[in-house]
């Protein structure tokens, strides 16, 4: 499909949902090869333009003959139960049981653009995508933050002084979470940061002017050959900035982050101790460990804080409580106001008693409420 107009990071995805699917649309089961054999080769070869630039391992060419001869014609997927096969295949998992629901959803899309992509080409009677017509819905799921899973700017401070405690690998990492919390940052974003990007006066407020996202996608899915691909922010265009301020307790944080452990060769803030791009293993086992330290045994038990990525549910979620307008929140944090009023929604409403008080008090400053 159009590969060469694919981001990296989607690619595997897009491997990902076509592996699941094309298996389960074949004429007979007679001969089928080892299930994740087959998967295999059509995740890392079929499906991958760079990988295809070889010859398959045997095991691989002997099942992707197989498919091959039984797959079925593209028309059929005209057919309403074909496509209800389909559906069913990217839904469960190789165990054959249901597969989360994020991920039934993500390949439904995949699946939709694939189709999309063959009517375009005039493979089907009409122009139509036939999932257009059929009546299918995906599992549930749910985008909202859940309140148990926000640190407080207590719990924060604490996870962040435990963070630095854990010897030079974590003093690199204090301000690499900082980041997440101070100014939303996506850890795609973080460990992109440039030091061009960054406006850190001596006193006062500063500001981070984001731009692109760098996000580990493996060599034989970039175009580069690298295991790293630069991405632009969702739904932005290429090199859109979103500046953000951030406090001078970060500023300061951020200022002797850089003094102590200066940039990457690049101009990266944030770098191993070898010099190279942060990985999600690596700041993931420090911050485990960070809430070990900091947290009860009943929070480490909880969702709070689970993920460092719950620093930027974090962050915002501060900035909604203190009375900031959402539409400010939504900017900084790269969100339109729709998604900021779905993600937050549970936070919002925590609110809603802070804001019925200013209310009611700005009616008392004129002369009381207004009766019927």
């Amino acid at each position: 499909m159009k590969w060469d107009s694919t981001p990296a990071k989607s690619r595997p995805s897009l491997a990902d949902a076509l592996a699941s699917i094309t298996p389960a649309l074949v004429k007979t089961e007679a001969g089928r090869p080892d299930h994740r054999v087959l998967r295999r080769a059509l995740y890392s070869w079929a499906y991958n333009k760079k990988a295809r630039e070889q010859e398959p391992r045997k095991e691989w060419r002997e099942a992707l003959d197989w498919v091959k001869k039984q797959s079925i014609s593209v028309t059929d997927l005209e057919d309403p139960l074909v496509l209800r096969k389909a559906l069913h295949a990217l839904s469960t998992t190789l165990d054959g049981k249901p597969a989360a629901a994020r991920t039934a959803r993500r390949k439904k899309v995949c699946f939709n653009q694939t189709l999309t992509y063959a009517a375009e080409s005039k493979l089907f009677s009409t122009l139509n995508n036939p999932l257009d017509t059929l009546s299918w819905k995906p599992p549930r799921t749910s985008e909202e933050v859940d309140p148990e899973s926000v640190a407080n700017p207590r719990q924060v401070r604490e996870l962040l002084r435990m963070v630095r405690e854990q010897g030079r690998r974590g003093e690199t990492l204090e301000a690499f979470f900082g980041c997440m919390y101070h100014a939303a940052m996506r850890p795609s974003e973080v460990k992109n940061l440039r030091v061009q990007q960054c406006h850190l006066p001596e006193k006062g407020w500063g500001t981070l002017t984001l731009r692109n996202g760098l996000v580990r996608v493996g060599k034989e899915w970039t175009d580069d050959g690298t295991a790293h691909d630069q991405r632009s922010r969702k739904w932005r265009a290429p090199n859109e900035s979103r500046p953000v301020p951030i406090p001078p307790v970060f500023v300061q944080m951020l200022r002797k982050h850089i003094t102590a452990h200066g940039t990457a060769k690049d101009g990266r803030v944030f770098q191993t101790l070898r010099g190279g791009v942060v990985q999600e293993s690596g700041y993931g086992e420090v911050w485990a460990e960070a809430r070990k330290k900091a947290l009860s045994q009943a929070d480490q038990e909880s969702l709070l804080a689970k993920r460092p990525y719950d620093l930027r549910h974090a962050g915002i979620s501060f900035w909604l409580s203190s009375g900031v307008d959402p539409a400010e929140c939504a900017r900084r944090a790269g969100h339109s106001l729709a998604v900021m009023f779905q993600i937050y929604a549970k936070v919002l409403a925590q609110s809603q008693g802070r804001a019925n008080k200013r209310i009611e008090a700005a009616l008392e400053e004129w002369g009381g409420s207004i009766e019927a």
